[in-house]
């Protein structure tokens, strides 16, 4: 037992009170160790019943401070990935020398590396995560975890087969040792370029795990990305590849003829999944080849592949009405999301809902898909300016701007389109707490349509 397993006794911090810190503190705190909380923002009124719940168990916790009562002497820290680098909580941290580090960093220390599935990327994550969690349960417990929602501190104790994780890059930036026993890396794009300063950092961040693997791991890699492919090239675990064409080279994972190949085997033809899209062909090509290393026979993967519906807010079915199909893609937060979204309907009709708080990313591509794919544009939201005058500039005029997101779903169906697609592009906090709000949102106001 080392010195991350055997905390009895010891002060541990936990910066951020955040589903990362509280779970971090309560599986501590049931190790004996004397847990502290330090949240520098006010405590919400959402949030009372947690604190009286972790108050209970004896785990100290203050709001509006970083104290150097709660900081001084501990003996690690488990912070909350959001927190900036170059902030001054970690500069403190490390002039008292506290090793800091993340939640899944912990999951590594503690010796449940070769059970970690890691998934990252910039966009893809959530459903590739949910989906070869879907596809492992039938054979282990192997909960989905992560930046998904739920930290893989909530299952520790349960003692499972995998944690099958969504990591983030902030996650993986304060995850320095961290090694998974198979990792998967969807694609990447430019993203979070504020906090990381720069794309290479971006990348290096989501890379970092890769570079620590060993012969004994295996790598998912997406071959039609120049970047992760010369990265495969460069890491030590074995690496197997998918791509959306045929590729003549050895452990790749292809598309031909609408059919998923892998090891000269047919899978399951594309039409019998659920979800939509070229995006959601990679996405399951990912969950198959991470199925099969672990040792699932392809009856099994194609029953579980044909059983997975499409994950809340990602390009996510609601209904159909007067022959016009509603799509919640809330979770499209960045442009290149929505250019996803945008080029998973091909000869329909689709009047795009897009806008929301505006993260200043290049607009160059999603111009470009927008052009050739959506019949019209509603704007709501802060970045509703600037997208109205690069869309014109560009030569794209069928642009309405609305208030509410509810008069962009009417204005949206006026035209009696084959698709209405909320894919906003855009962070959600001008007009809603989260981007699950904003989802709900749109998947209340169109299943209240008549």
């Amino acid at each position: 037992m080392n010195k991350y397993e055997n905390v009895k006794d010891k002060k541990i911090l936990i910066l951020g009170f955040s589903k990362t810190g509280i779970a971090s503190a309560k599986y501590l705190s049931s190790k004996g160790a004397n847990v502290f909380i330090s949240e520098q923002n006010e405590m919400k009124e959402k949030d009372r019943a947690v604190f009286e719940d972790l108050k209970s168990k004896n785990i100290k916790i203050e709001f509006n401070s970083h104290s150097e009562d709660f900081i001084s002497g501990a003996d690690f820290c488990i912070l909350s990935p959001s927190i900036p680098e170059d902030s001054d909580i970690i500069k403190r941290l490390k002039e008292k020398n506290i090793e800091y580090f993340s939640d899944l960093e912990y999951i590594s220390k503690i010796n449940q590396e070769n059970k970690i599935v890691l998934i990252t990327g910039t966009n893809g994550k959530t459903t590739t995560t949910a989906l070869t969690s879907h596809i492992l349960e039938k054979k282990y417990f192997a909960p989905s975890t992560g930046n998904i929602g739920i930290s893989p501190m909530d299952f520790i104790n349960k003692n499972p087969d995998f944690y099958v994780i969504e990591a983030s890059s902030f996650q993986l930036n304060y995850s320095p040792k961290l090694k998974p026993c198979i990792g998967i890396f969807t694609n990447l794009t430019p993203d979070h370029l504020l906090w990381h300063k720069s794309l290479e950092n971006y990348f290096e961040a989501k890379a970092k795990p890769f570079r620590n693997m060993d012969e004994n791991d295996f790598a998912i890699l997406n071959y039609d990305d120049e970047l992760l492919k010369k990265l495969g090239s460069e890491i030590k675990a074995k690496v197997y590849y998918f791509s959306l064409s045929k590729q003549n080279i050895k452990n790749c994972i292809y598309l031909e003829n609408d059919e998923i190949i892998f090891e000269n085997e047919k899978i399951i033809n594309i039409n019998e999944l659920n979800i939509v899209g070229p995006h959601n062909i990679q996405n399951a090509m990912c969950a198959i080849v991470a199925s099969k290393i672990l040792k699932l026979n392809n009856d099994e993967i194609k029953e579980q592949l044909k059983s997975f519906k499409a994950i809340e807010h990602r390009l996510e079915y609601v209904r159909t009405l007067e022959g016009t199909d509603y799509y919640n893609d809330s979770k499209a937060t960045n442009p290149e999301a929505s250019i996803v979204a945008i080029n998973s309907f091909d000869d329909k009709k689709v009047v795009l809902i897009a806008g929301g708080r505006d993260k200043k990313t290049a607009l160059k591509d999603f111009i470009k898909a927008v052009k050739e794919k959506i019949s019209k544009v509603v704007l709501i939201g802060e970045a509703t300016k600037r997208f109205r005058d690069e869309l014109s500039q560009n030569g794209y005029i069928n642009i309405v701007n609305s208030k509410t997101l509810e008069e962009a779903i009417d204005i949206a169906s006026l035209d009696k389109p084959d698709i209405v697609l909320l894919s906003p592009a855009c962070a959600s906090f001008d007009m809603f707490e989260s981007y699950e709000k904003r989802g709900d949102a749109f998947k209340n106001y169109v299943l209240s349509k008549k």
